[in-house]
Order: structure tokens, then C-alpha cells, then sequence
């Protein structure tokens, strides 16, 4: 598996920004840095060709959750500036590196996204749930597009789940909104 260039910057930003959200102590900077990384993450969803999820990471990860971190900043009382690795503990940075040498070391063994004619145990990994969402998505649903069936139908309580979450961040955050602009 080669990552491209786009892929590997993007990886390396995305990493850089978590890392940064969880280093910073000035919580504005560290709050721009999960945004960021948020953003980040929404574009590889849709690069692995998710847009779905990376629509929903975009609109509430970036987006809402951003608002009212910044609303919630806003309203509270910014501690005293401190050094950036003040209160880092040589324990918890021991820990994390373990964890991330950990998750690189099994992507390797990830299969290459959009492998098709692989044999495996798992019939999502080999192509048969998907084949048989093509074949029969208009004759089980009729809905003409396999996409909507298999969102609207196969997973109907899946994407049920998701809407309500998305809808109740929005009016979460018009809410708050609200009582901001009128306070």
C-alpha cells in the first residue's frame, strides 16, 4: 500500500493537530487545532469515500462543536498564560507514543482501500453484501438509487441515529446561539 503526497501531507496535518489540541496549553489555540483537525478528518472520510461521514464530521465536528467551544470559551475566565509543556506528564507522553506506535504498526495490515476480488472470511470485506445491495436494492426497496436504499432501508435505524444526532447538535447550537445574541 503507497499512501500519495496529498495523502501523507494530509495524514501529517492531521496528526500535527491532534497533537496540538492535546498539547497547547492556551485553550483558543488548542480549540483552533481540534478544529482544524476535525476538518482534517471530515476531508480523509470523504477521500475513503464516506461523504456521508465526512459531511456529518465537517458539520458538527468543525462546525457546531467549534461554536460552542468558542461560546463556552467566551463565557469563562482565561487562566494565566503557561509554559507549553508545563503540566505534561513523562507518563502520559509514554503512554500516547505507545499508543500510536501501537495503531502504526497495524495499518500495514489494513487491506487497500477499495480492494475488490479479495477472498475472505468476512462477507463485507469480500464484496458479497455489496453485491448483493446492486443487485437487489431496486427489487427489495424500489428505490431506484442503491445508495439512498441502502441508507433509507438496509440501514434505516443507522442513518435515523445520525440524523437525530445532526439535528440535535443544530438546534443544540441554534439554542445557544440565541440566548447569545439576545442576552
Amino acid at each position: 500500500m503507497t499512501l500519495s503526497l496529498i495523502e501523507g501531507l494530509l495524514l501529517v496535518f492531521v496528526l500535527g493537530c491532534a497533537i496540538g489540541a492535546a498539547v497547547l496549553r492556551d485553550v483558543l489555540a488548542s480549540l483552533m487545532a481540534f478544529a482544524a483537525y476535525s476538518l482534517g478528518i471530515s476531508i480523509i472520510w470523504v477521500m475513503l469515500e464516506a461523504p456521508d461521514v465526512g459531511l456529518t464530521e465537517a458539520a458538527v465536528g468543525a462546525g457546531i462543536m467549534t461554536i460552542l467551544f468558542i461560546l463556552a470559551l467566551a463565557n469563562t475566565v482565561r487562566p494565566q498564560e503557561n509554559g507549553l509543556f508545563e503540566s505534561l506528564s513523562v507518563r502520559t507522553v509514554v503512554l500516547v507514543g505507545a499508543f500510536v506506535v501501537v495503531m502504526v504498526a497495524t495499518v500495514p495490515s489494513l487491506p487497500p482501500v477499495g480492494a475488490d476480488g479479495t477472498v475472505h472470511p468476512n462477507p463485507v470485506v469480500s464484496g458479497e453484501v455489496t453485491q448483493y445491495y446492486i443487485d437487489n436494492a431496486y427489487a427489495d426497496t424500489e428505490v431506484k438509487n442503491a445508495v439512498t436504499a441502502v441508507l433509507a432501508a438496509y440501514r434505516g435505524f443507522d442513518t435515523l441515529g445520525e440524523a437525530v444526532v445532526v439535528f440535535s447538535a443544530g438546534v443544540a447550537a441554534l439554542t445557544v446561539l440565541r440566548q447569545e445574541v439576545f442576552a
